[in-house]
């Protein structure tokens, strides 16, 4: 299913907003087993359906996206149901106001019918995090979704509707979209307003699109983008408008291509000859440092998740576990209502931040970061994209890994780069394994070329 199949059928007529609403619910309803939604907001889509209709009958242009039905991850303000972030902290918080990105695609006409399920305040790369259960793998139930964003990608997948929007700060679009067989984008750090989003790590968040394809990417990632007075993080010009520069020279990166599994590697090297049989250059480039980029983001992010989930304290607004003192009230909330894993990068982003041991860890990967950064720019300066597998293995099956943090971390290796340099990067299918499970292919762009990635995802997409 895509975007224009459904807004086709509701402007010719053949169909209405109300009936596309109706019969995405359905099918979310059906799906309940994959445990990919937490509420469905009916009352409200309905309401929004029928005035869009009516708008429509009248002979109004209500935008681009007029009557077709959308998921947003639960860690994104929405009017109508709870805001959880998958938590027990948030689990009965309702949105004073909508984020910045849903009122863009509302403007466009869409309409929100639901919210995905995630690892709990998205940490997590399989869904597993969360307080109300995994989330299951369309493709093999037995296996991940991946994560974060792992109930928005299943929910294309499952073909509930034709798109969701995800966040990702270190791989949680691109992963679950490799896991689950469909089109994950992340926009350029700033390119898509933060506000209303609850936070994870404020230096590499970023509000992406999950689709089937790479031009419903392109759509809704086009109506999202653009500078947000409420976000100071947000770039001054909206980078989808920029016009597309040819892309005529992969990279391969080198490190990317190094201890993943045989299959991964076999379906990356194909899609690798398929875009040299289109004609374009293909060389290999090497980043040397990207071999510290996982543990530069586990000390960087754990430190910003820290700070961004103190508010949490059971005083200004979520849950609240009475007890004898301020102290044990603060306490108490706070290990009923997060997560272990939560816990874990909450002690340990206290830990890097910590007097005596900021200067040998948080500002050390400070630096590092800069290298990083340092070193994807002379990439470009050989090539117009870089390509290279989204993760070393394809979904894993639930609980396989729930013992074994490192483990878990490791699965985020080829993501993390992107999220703390700040570039656009996509996850586009191709080859899947000899099981038939999903395998993904990565782009990332240089900062703020958005367009030549979704060009190049293009390109891939139809040969792959």
């Amino acid at each position: 299913m895509t975007i224009t199949e459904v807004r086709d059928r509701i402007r010719s007529g053949n169909s209405t907003a109300r009936a596309e609403v109706e019969a995405a619910i359905e099918r979310a309803e059906k799906a309940v087993s994959y445990n990919a939604l937490l509420s469905i907001t009916k009352d409200r889509a309905l309401v929004r359906a029928d005035a869009i209709d009516i708008r429509l009958r009248s002979g109004e242009d209500i935008g681009e996206l007029a009557g077709v039905p959308f998921i947003a991850k639960d860690n994104m303000l929405v009017f109508g149901t709870p805001t959880t972030a998958a938590s027990k902290i948030l689990e009965n918080f309702e949105a004073p106001f909508q984020a910045e990105c849903i009122e863009r695609l509302e403007a466009a006409g869409a309409i929100c019918i639901g919210k995905a399920n995630l690892d709990a305040f998205a940490h997590g790369g399989s869904t597993e995090n969360s307080a109300f259960g995994v989330t299951k793998n369309p493709v093999d139930a037995t296996r991940v979704a991946g994560g974060s964003s792992g109930g928005s990608a299943a929910s294309v997948a499952l073909g509930i509707v034709p798109f969701a929007l995800g966040s990702d700060t270190g791989g949680s679009i691109r992963e679950p979209a490799s896991f689950c067989g469909v089109v994950g984008f992340k926009p350029t750090y700033g390119t898509v307003s933060r506000y209303g989003v609850v936070a994870m790590a404020s230096s590499t968040d970023v509000i992406g699109p999950i689709t089937s394809t790479v031009d419903d990417a392109m759509l809704v990632t086009k109506i999202m983008a653009g500078k947000d007075e409420k976000d100071v993080t947000t770039l001054p010009e909206n980078t989808m408008l920029r016009p597309a520069k040819a892309v005529k020279t992969y990279g391969i990166v080198k490190e990317w291509l190094e201890g993943v599994d045989s299959e991964v590697k076999i379906a990356t090297e194909k899609a690798i000859e398929a875009i040299r049989a289109q004609g374009h250059e293909v060389r290999e480039v090497s980043l040397p440092t990207l071999h510290y980029a996982l543990a530069v983001y586990y000390v960087v992010v754990p430190a910003e998740v820290a700070s961004n989930l103190a508010r949490y304290d059971g005083i200004r607004y979520g849950q609240r576990v009475e007890a004898a003192s301020l102290s044990d009230l603060y306490t108490d909330t706070r290990h009923a209502g997060f997560m272990p894993e939560n816990k874990r990068r909450i002690l340990i982003g206290n830990y890097v931040l910590s007097s005596g041991y900021y200067d040998a860890y948080y500002k050390q990967a400070a630096k590092v970061r800069t290298r990083i950064i340092e070193e994807f720019e002379k990439a470009f300066e050989q090539c117009d994209v870089l390509i290279g597998a989204v993760s070393p293995v394809p979904a894993f099956t639930i609980g396989e890994r729930t013992d074994d943090p490192l483990q878990m971390y490791l699965a985020d290796v080829m993501t993390v780069p992107a999220s703390l340099a700040g570039l656009p990067a996509i996850s586009v299918p191709i080859t899947p394994t000899r099981a038939g499970l999903p395998i993904g292919l990565q782009i990332v762009g240089r900062r703020m070329a958005d367009v030549d990635v979704l060009m190049a995802a293009r390109d891939i997409e139809g040969v792959s």
